[in-house]
C-alpha cells in the first residue's frame, strides 16, 4: 500500500497478516460518543493502517467527522483518513473545509463524488464534477501551505527543528461491479484511471460478494494502466434489513445464499455468525488471492469485524475485546 504510514504495533497488540483498516461514521448525537472512543480503541489495539471517517452526520462544518479524526490522531497511534465528498459543495467552501482539515494535522483523505440530496427536485451539485478535481484540489490546497514544518527544540529556548511536510495520502472510491450511474462498461476504470492521474495514492473498493468480482476487476484496471493499490472493501452482513439497505444504495446483486440463510435464522445472535462467517471466508479468499489488504466497514462496532479478522486467520491472536465462537458453516462465497 502506498499510504506513508508507518506501522506501530503497540506492546501487546495483535499484529495482523496483511494491512488491515477499517470505516467509521461520526455519531449523529453526543451521547454514543463515548462508545465511539472504545470502539476506536479496540480497533486501534489490532494495529490498522488507518482509520477512515465518514463525512457529515450534522453539526458544525465537517459536521463532527473532525472531532473523531481529532480522536484517533491524538488518543492512537493510528492514521486517521478524512472522507471528502464533491456534491453540493463550491470550490471556496471545499478548499476551506480541506484547509480545516489540514490545519487539525489530517494528512490523508478519501475523495468521493458523493450522492444527490434525496428529495430535492433541482438539487445544487457543486462546482466540482468529479472525485477526480477534488483530488486535484486537495492536493492544490496542501501546496499553498509552507513546504516545511517547525517543531521547538525541548529544552532549547527558540530554537525549532525544521523537517519536510509529509505529503497528503488521497485515497478514491472504485466498483467492481460497477457505479449504479455508469453508463457503459469501462466508464469506471476510465473514472479511476482519471483519479489516479490527477493524484490517488489508494483505491477502496465498494462492498462486493464473491472474490471473483474484485480480482477480475483488478485485473482490467491493471490491462487499462492502473497502478495505484487496489484495497477490496468489505462488510459484514448481520440482518435481513442490512442487505436490503446495502443492495438499495449499492445497486449490487442480491448474494441468494447469504439473503436465504440471514431470512431462515431467527436469532440476532445467529444472523451475527452467519455474517461473520461469510465475511470471514470472503477475506480469506481475497488474502490468499494477493489482495493488498483489507478495508472494513465497521458500523461502529467493534466485535463484529475484529471476529472477522480473527476467523479469516488475519490476526495472529485474538485481540482483548474478541472471543473466539464455534461459527456455523459459511454462507460459500463462490462466483454466483
Amino acid at each position: 500500500m502506498s499510504f506513508d504510514v508507518p506501522p506501530f504495533a503497540p506492546t501487546g497488540a495483535v499484529s495482523p497478516r496483511v494491512p488491515i483498516s477499517f470505516e467509521l461514521y461520526p455519531p449523529r448525537t453526543p451521547a454514543p460518543v463515548e462508545a465511539l472512543h472504545e470502539t476506536i480503541q479496540q480497533l486501534a489495539s489490532v494495529s490498522p493502517r488507518f482509520i477512515s471517517v465518514t463525512y457529515g452526520a450534522g453539526g458544525s462544518v465537517g459536521g463532527r467527522s473532525l472531532d473523531v479524526l481529532r480522536y484517533i490522531r491524538e488518543q492512537t497511534t493510528v492514521e486517521p483518513l478524512a472522507h471528502l465528498t464533491c456534491v453540493g459543495s463550491t470550490y471556496a467552501g471545499a478548499s476551506r473545509l480541506i484547509r480545516e482539515f489540514l490545519d487539525a494535522g489530517i494528512l490523508s483523505f478519501l475523495a468521493l463524488r458523493g450522492d444527490p440530496p434525496l428529495g430535492e427536485s433541482e438539487p445544487f451539485l457543486g462546482d466540482l464534477e468529479s472525485s477526480a478535481q477534488l483530488v486535484q484540489l486537495i492536493d492544490r490546497a496542501q501546496a499553498e501551505r509552507a513546504p516545511y514544518q517547525e517543531r521547538p527544540i525541548p529544552g532549547v529556548p527558540g530554537a525549532v527543528q525544521v523537517t519536510p511536510r509529509r505529503k497528503v495520502n488521497i485515497a478514491v472510491a472504485a466498483y467492481p461491479n460497477g457505479h449504479p450511474r455508469s453508463t457503459y462498461r469501462n466508464q469506471d476504470i476510465d473514472a479511476l484511471l482519471a483519479k489516479q492521474a490527477a493524484g490517488a495514492t489508494l483505491a477502496i473498493t465498494q462492498l462486493f460478494f464473491h472474490p471473483d468480482d474484485y480480482f477480475a476487476f483488478v485485473e482490467r484496471a491493471r490491462r487499462a494502466g492502473v497502478t495505484i493499490p487496489i484495497l477490496p472493501g468489505i462488510m459484514p452482513i448481520t440482518s435481513p434489513a442490512r442487505l436490503r439497505r446495502v443492495l438499495e444504495l449499492s445497486g449490487e446483486e442480491l448474494p441468494a445464499e447469504l439473503s436465504i440463510a440471514l431470512e431462515v435464522e431467527p436469532t440476532t445472535e445467529g444472523r451475527t455468525e452467519i455474517g461473520v462467517a461469510q465475511a470471514a471466508a470472503l477475506v480469506r479468499e481475497l488474502v490468499d488471492g494477493g489482495a493488498p489488504g483489507v478495508h472494513l466497514y465497521a458500523f461502529n462496532q467493534h466485535r463484529t469485524v475484529l471476529d472477522v479478522l480473527e476467523e479469516a486467520g488475519v490476526l495472529d491472536a485474538a485481540p482483548p475485546a474478541s472471543r473466539h465462537v464455534d461459527r456455523r458453516s459459511a454462507v460459500p462465497t463462490g462466483r454466483r
